[in-house]
């Protein structure tokens, strides 16, 4: 039987009672909570096609098109109802008039018929906020700025990207078209595209605006209600589903996935984290938003796609090692697969592209059984600065980007969190450079180092919500304000400067100046002879180090290490290595001994996950190197294989087995203090090792 099948799937192929459904559940055959669970291998087929091209979908052939699927080991396929042009892909009943005009079949009905002949999913794409036809034909429903202006591109501007305000008359219509979705259509899943919170200023937001007691003409009120809207109408449009369909997989998609999304998690049956690294997401956002939504209790889709750019980019080819990366990573990270593409207008695939993706999800496939049900194994938890900006649209912070990069290249295993996180499953927190302490949150946090947790703190995080004092006793600090001195030195001493010379190392970022209350001092800073100004400036870049030591650079209290410069950040912008030596010495002080050690290179990308269903760990080990050959992106070309890699793992019970899949061959190992070492002969772009407890 094929994994991954939903309720209704499952009774259909095993026959069996709906009672099979629980067991199968609880043995990894489809997800907790009633979830279905997703499959590994899917293909998100962008279908956004311009009526002034003929013959859309005349080439179509459905047994070509899911056979060439089924050939390339794909599992589900997202295929469009309606597309940001705003055009319909089925036969309307209700709307004809939207109806592509140049569509020569009933495509999204056979492309559904077709592959579920084959066992292969068909969650149905359906635009929102962009609808080029809707937004031509009725202005009025267009989000307007706090001109007055229609938000999005320009008339005469090419693009489809004008906003339509959910709180207009086009909700109903929405409901209009999604019931009759649901109603003519086998629905497997819904994917709700551009479902954004917009500060919009129309003449049906002003309206609810005041009759709420906000004020329209400032931007954090327009901010915060266009966040309470959105979440709003991801609820009510879930429940308005559920009549017609108690099945189905739903997502509201907005191109990244955040804190934000915490409270309105119940409108949403799994995660789709949209993240072409060639589209502007880059190589670092993947990481960060999988670290975070595989907490929330629900399974996560990673989505790239085969394009060299990024979405519409036809006739476009991937570097196979970039896609074999990109759909790796999210097995180690315990995501599935989505691979983004686009339908030719004719109807007819890409036999290429899908040779390229074939010869991945061929790998993928093989790979499955040691990632279903997989959960991450963590030492660390890493709050998300982007919880704290205030702000309703996407913002990521560099530090949180930072944290990532950092904590990756060290093989640190850690989840990303927010404030309302369970704490307990982490032994170290990290706070990166702006976490503001609430109370609620100072009391999760001392209560964390109270019952043994440790702390690791930078710049102005600890502080309280104004950044006045410290909020956070346990950083046994003084706030006194920003460094009087940038850039100043840190001279790193004793445990915390190993593998570090006793000299100054230069914080290009300005820090903070503290004061010890009860906390020690690991590192001072040393100041320059004066800062740079147009009065007294030094050289082309900074003035040199004066020798003479000041204010604290690092404090240590117990079990929580604080650093007074935004660390993260500047790992973010031009990565110092002197500044990941002293996290990693910090993390070595707090952590002596982490689930992972791996002696590899920092670009070598090492998880470890658990099948608890299949009483092992398997240990994942990537190496690909992004680099950056265009101006635009990085790109992932030749894949350089490491040797001899020796990795130890703090295991929790005894192993009996250890062994290189899916390929078998077992390798020796000895266990020693709690630690299960070995060593694998070889990684040649994706390895994994699976630990068998006895």
């Amino acid at each position: 039987m094929s994994y991954g099948l939903d309720r209704r799937e499952f009774l259909k192929v095993t026959g069996l009672s709906g009672a099979a459904w629980g067991l199968a559940v609880a043995e990894g055959q489809g997800s907790a909570q009633g979830r279905p669970r997703l499959r590994f291998r899917q293909i998100h087929l962008d279908f956004h096609t311009s009526e002034h091209i003929p013959g859309v979908g005349s080439e179509f052939d459905p047994d070509e098109f899911a056979d060439l699927m089924q050939r390339a080991h794909v599992n589900s396929v997202t295929c469009f109802a309606r597309c940001h042009h705003g055009w319909i892909y089925y036969r309307t009943r209700k709307f004809p008039e939207r109806r592509h005009p140049t569509l020569v079949r009933n495509l999204l009905e056979e492309q559904i018929e077709a592959l579920h002949r084959r066992d292969i999913r068909c969650p149905i794409y359906i635009t929102i906020q962009w609808d080029h036809y809707t937004a031509r034909e009725h202005p009025e429903w267009l989000c307007r700025d706090e001109n007055g202006a229609p938000i999005g591109n320009r008339p005469f501007e090419p693009g489809f990207y004008q906003r339509l305000c959910v709180n207009s008359p086009y909700r109903d219509f929405l409901k209009e078209h999604i019931q009759e979705v649901l109603q003519l259509l086998p629905v497997d899943g819904l994917f709700l595209d551009i479902v954004h919170p917009v500060p919009c200023a129309c003449k049906w937001c002003l309206a609810l605006m005041d009759k709420q007691g906000l004020d329209p003409t400032n931007p954090h009120d327009r901010q915060r209600f266009g966040l309470k809207t959105i979440n709003e109408f991801k609820l009510e449009m879930t429940r308005f589903i559920r009549q017609f369909n108690p099945d189905c997989t739903i997502f509201y998609n907005a191109g990244h996935i955040g804190p934000r999304h915490r409270p309105v998690a119940e409108a949403y049956t799994h995660w789709e984290l949209e993240s072409l690294p060639s589209g502007g997401w880059g190589y670092l956002d993947f990481p960060l938003k999988i670290r975070y939504t595989r907490t929330l209790g629900m399974d996560s889709l990673g989505m790239t796609g085969k394009f060299h750019t990024s979405w519409g980019d036809f006739h476009s080819y991937k570097n196979q090692a970039a896609l074999e990366f990109e759909c790796f990573h999210m097995l180690a990270l315990t995501a599935q697969c989505s691979i983004g593409d686009q339908l030719h207008p004719t109807g007819r695939l890409d036999r290429y592209a899908y040779e390229l993706i074939g010869r991945v999800y061929e790998q993928v496939e093989q790979k499955e059984p040691w990632c279903e049900g997989a959960k991450a194994v963590v030492d660390v938890g890493v709050l998300n600065p982007e919880e704290f900006l205030g702000g309703a649209a996407r913002q990521i912070p560099p530090a949180a980007f930072g944290a990532v990069r950092m904590l990756q290249e060290l093989h640190v295993q850690f989840d990303v969190l927010d404030s309302q996180s369970d704490f307990s499953p982490y032994k170290v927190l990290v706070l990166p450079d702006r976490i503001p302490v609430s109370e609620p949150l100072r009391r999760k946090l001392q209560s964390h180092v109270e019952q043994g947790g440790a702390l690791i703190a930078s710049f102005e995080s600890g502080l309280d919500e104004d950044g006045k004092a410290f909020r956070l006793e346990a950083l046994g600090l003084r706030y006194k304000g920003p460094a009087p001195y940038s850039p100043d030195f840190i001279l790193p001493r004793g445990p915390i400067g190993k593998d570090l010379p006793e000299t100054e190392h230069v914080m290009y970022l300005q820090g903070k100046e503290v004061e010890p209350v009860s906390a020690e001092v690991l590192a001072r800073c040393v100041v320059p002879y004066f800062n740079r100004t147009w009065e007294h400036f030094c050289s082309h870049r900074h003035t040199p180090s004066s020798g003479r030591e000041a204010y604290p650079a690092i404090t240590r209290n117990g079990r929580a290490i604080y650093f007074a410069h935004p660390i993260f950040e500047q790992y973010h912008r031009n990565a110092p290595r002197w500044v990941k030596i002293l996290v990693r010495n910090a993390l070595q002080m707090l952590l002596p001994e982490p689930v992972l050690r791996v002696d590899g290179p920092s670009s070598l990308i090492v998880t470890v996950n658990e099948q608890a269903h299949r009483n092992r760990w398997v240990v994942h080990l990537l190496h690909y190197i992004p680099e950056r050959r265009g101006i635009d992106f990085d790109v992932i070309e030749d894949v350089i294989p490491l040797f001899n890699v020796r990795v130890s793992v703090r295991c929790r019970r005894s192993v009996k087995r250890v062994e290189l899949v899916p390929e078998g061959g077992q390798l020796p190992f000895v266990t020693r203090e709690g630690r299960t070492e070995f060593v694998v002969p070889r990684v040649h772009g994706h390895q994994m090792v699976a630990l068998t407890f006895a």
